[in-house]
């Protein structure tokens, strides 16, 4: 992985730990320092933190949804508002935000919710997003957002942590094998949506 260009870096520490709370955030997410295969230690950047979205940031989440789908060149299916994004996510609960803050702004997020997997017994964590804005990337955040999903995962005792890449997308691709992700090539996603699901419920 690229390293952080101008990061303080510390053998076997995060930043957080020079600061007195190598225990975690006021937010309740400890920070995750990552590991460089090719410096041989731990980097970190200071004032890289973790928090969950809050009712509040329904606006941000939704920029983020929409740059997202640009990127993926999608963004005319995007029909989320708001008040679902606040329906869904905070009245409803069915699924959740962490944002990555680099200096207490919000660079990256992930929107993830629980699926279940009937032959582990035991629920796992489907990631339906992974952003981080293109200003700053190449400087780890989108495994530190990983790895931060995968303690979670591991906390909640969950059996797995899984995610859709599109085909074309051989950047994710690649990043997500070097990170030890395996692509379900024996298995092909369906789905029914609008008018078909309706159609279907009728029946």
């Amino acid at each position: 992985m690229e390293t952080w260009p101008d990061a303080h870096r510390y053998r076997g520490i995060s930043a957080r730990a020079e600061r007195g709370n190598a225990g975690g955030t006021a937010e309740g997410l400890p920070f995750v320092p990552v590991w460089s295969g090719t410096e041989g230690f731990f980097v970190g950047v200071r004032d890289m933190d973790f928090r969950y979205a809050e009712r509040k940031d329904v606006m941000l989440i939704l920029r983020f949804i929409q740059e997202l789908a640009d990127y993926e060149h999608m963004l005319d299916e995007v029909v989320a508002t708001p008040e679902l994004l606040e329906e869904w996510l905070f009245e409803k609960k069915k699924a959740e935000v962490i944002f990555l803050l680099e200096e207490n702004i919000e660079v990256g997020f992930a929107l993830f919710f629980y699926n279940f997997s009937t032959f582990l017994g035991r629920a796992g964590i489907y990631l339906e997003d992974l952003y981080v804005k293109p200003e700053h990337r190449g400087k780890g955040y989108g495994k530190a957002l990983l790895a931060q999903l995968a303690k979670i995962a591991v906390e909640r005792n969950c059996g797995r942590l899984e995610w859709w890449c599109l085909d074309w997308n051989k950047p994710s691709i690649d990043f997500y094998t070097s990170m030890g992700a395996q692509p379900m090539k024996d298995w092909t996603v369906y789905r029914i949506t609008g008018e078909t699901l309706k159609e279907l419920a009728e029946q």
